[in-house]
């Protein structure tokens, strides 16, 4: 195949970032009808009140208030019952998820069933990708997690949710050092791999980041940490240390997946990841951009 690294300049830039919203398919790509919410999970309720404008909303710098929102938003759109996050841990924004899993959905032109098998790098506590790709399409997933912690947790919350138990595997990787190593098995196959890797390369910087979301939400500091554990929010290197060494290693797994795909926060990393797919002769780059609000990320892909 032909290497198909995408060139950008300012007008390819422009014509994407215009291409601001949820996917078409998000169940969440409209305004939460708290009502609702309510009455399919009453513990939201002590969490609503009229923001600013008059309308029901809760403050997003509570991480409590989250919690209930996302334990709402799961069980009214997928029928998941149970799930919860052990204190600290990371607790994600549903709709930015899901949208992630519908752009992977039409990297692979939309199949499902239980036959398309789906890796998740650092699946975290919250499991939340094999939760949303499994109930919205049906796929098979096997989840990574390198903290023993968050993944006995997402190992609970899977088994405490029947619909989807059959389709969502928790695998403990022993190495930090590694992605692939030791989580795929000779002779597996998977059609798709994911990752969210860790934003930041120090806990200083992550500690500075938490503090910015903070004031960005109008929040005070509370004391508590909704930003997530270390292995969540930083490493070594940072997430383009992190992405570098995934495309290194996943060239010796081209015959073992179909795309390999990470999430990317910062854009200004994309020159230097192109480099490294040039490296490993990736031979189909793409590159996919997302929007939710004002907050702009992207999904690099490649393939052998």
């Amino acid at each position: 195949m032909k290497n198909d690294l995408p060139q950008r300049d300012a007008k390819d830039s422009k014509k994407q970032t215009e291409k601001a919203g949820l996917h078409p398919r998000n169940r969440f790509n409209t305004r939460y009808d708290f009502p609702q919410l309510i009455a399919c999970s009453p513990a939201l309720a002590v969490f609503v009140k009229p923001n600013a404008y008059g309308d029901d909303s809760i403050d997003y710098a509570n991480p409590l208030a989250v919690k209930a929102l996302n334990q709402a938003l799961l069980k009214q759109a997928y029928g998941l019952v149970k799930w919860d996050i052990p204190p600290g841990y990371l607790c994600p924004p549903i709709p930015g998820r899901s949208d992630c899993i519908h752009h992977l959905a039409d990297l692979i032109e939309q199949r499902r069933g239980p036959s398309v098998r789906v890796l998740d790098i650092g699946m975290g506590a919250n499991c939340i990708y094999p939760l949303v790709g499994s109930s919205e399409y049906g796929w098979s997933f096997v989840g990574a997690e390198v903290d023993p912690v968050a993944w006995r947790w997402a190992h609970k919350i899977v088994a405490a949710n029947p619909g989807v138990a059959d389709l969502i595997e928790c695998r403990l990787q022993k190495s930090a050092a590694h992605c692939f190593r030791g989580i795929i098995q000779n002779g597996e196959r998977f059609d798709l791999t994911l990752c969210n890797p860790p934003f930041h390369s120090s806990a200083e910087e992550a500690a500075a980041g938490t503090q910015r979301k903070l004031r960005n939400l109008g929040g005070k500091n509370t004391g508590l940490n909704f930003g997530g554990k270390a292995n969540e929010l930083w490493c070594e290197g940072g997430e383009l240390g992190f992405i570098r060494r995934m495309i290194e290693e996943s060239s010796e797994f081209a015959g073992q997946c179909g795309w390999f795909t990470t999430l990317v926060s910062k854009s200004e990393h994309l020159p230097r990841l192109e480099q490294a797919l040039r490296k490993v002769k990736a031979a189909e780059v793409k590159i996919i951009y997302m929007a939710q609000g004002q907050k702009k990320s992207r999904i690099l892909a490649w393939r052998f």
